[in-house]
């Protein structure tokens, strides 16, 4: 997939949730939009040639205590929807994500759909696995101090 694929099927989905006015990836090949209750991001790998999809699941304030991350991963290994995603933890902004990888361009409507699955895993994941994974993860104790 070459780079200007990627920002043209981008913007057309921007466009089609009403982002008008958007570029689709800027000149960093990095692009987002919120849907719904769902923010998505996008970023273009120039060495892979492939897009990578995200959708927001929860921001960290602090690093992530030991076990949270893998708590996330067992998650999505006993079955839970990801949407067609991975758990996909990013270090550098803390972010939790469900990330799917294009790398050759799918057609509008699939991706439309792979978006629409994405963003409503996301939404789940930050509603209710974000608890479960918590109170496998923390003790009692330490979840009453969280709240």
């Amino acid at each position: 997939m070459s780079r200007e694929s990627a920002k043209e099927l981008v913007r057309w989905y921007l466009r089609t949730q009403g982002a008008v006015q958007s570029e689709g990836l800027n000149a960093q090949g990095f692009g987002g939009v919120a849907v719904g209750d769902s923010q998505l991001y996008f970023e273009f790998h120039e060495d892979s040639g492939s897009l990578e999809c995200s959708a927001l699941v929860y921001r960290f304030k602090e690093p992530p205590k030991p076990g949270v991350i893998e708590g996330f991963e067992a998650e999505a290994r006993e079955g839970t929807d990801t949407g067609g995603g991975t758990v996909d933890y990013e270090r550098e902004n803390r972010g939790l994500f469900l990330s799917r990888t294009y790398t050759q361009l799918p057609d509008g409507k699939t991706f439309s759909k792979d978006m629409q699955k994405l963003s409503k895993a996301s939404v789940v994941w930050r509603d209710e696995v974000l608890d479960r994974v918590a109170s496998r993860v923390f003790h009692p104790e330490e979840l009453e101090q969280k709240r």
